[in-house]
């Protein structure tokens, strides 16, 4: 039995539904949380419509989000570890 639940403390969380608000795009996992993050973190995101980044679909079991419009895919753990492509906007920016 141990070595069961170890196995499964090392499963990564995958994503079950994903969504856009406002250029946010949010992801709920499979443990519960609800991860978001800023389209303009991504460079191909970054430059979609607002209507683009709603077609966002879950792939690979929920280990991926790909836009098929876009031809972008982005990976659920790299995200989840907060991999990102660009910062984050500065008032600066």
């Amino acid at each position: 039995m141990k070595a069961e639940m170890n196995r499964l403390e090392t499963v990564e969380p995958a994503a079950i539904r994903a969504w856009v608000e406002s250029r946010t795009i949010f992801i709920e996992l499979t443990d519960g949380r609800i991860v978001g993050f800023p389209a303009d973190r991504f460079k191909i995101l970054s430059k979609a419509t607002d209507d683009q980044l709603k077609d966002v679909e879950i792939r690979l079991n929920g280990f991926a989000l790909r836009w098929e419009t876009l031809d972008e895919d982005i990976t659920v753990p790299g995200i989840v570890a907060g991999n990102f492509q660009l910062p984050p906007l500065t008032a600066d920016s």
